[in-house]
């Protein structure tokens, strides 16, 4: 597992728990933090699945 991995699994955790809490208070500008954060976390994963392609 690299770093680009489990920091994607981070932001992509963080992202999710961001949007419910701004969902369960009504604040808008938190959920899209949380849909950025998110989709970063996704693409973290993605570059660090090309990479490990790569090495193989």
């Amino acid at each position: 597992m690299n770093k680009d991995r489990i920091d994607g699994a981070a932001k992509e955790a963080v992202g999710s728990i961001k949007q419910e809490v701004g969902k369960v208070v009504g604040d808008s500008k938190m959920v899209r933090q949380g849909v950025v954060l998110e989709t970063k976390g996704k693409i973290d994963i993605a570059i660090a699945d090309v990479k490990d392609a790569l090495k193989s």
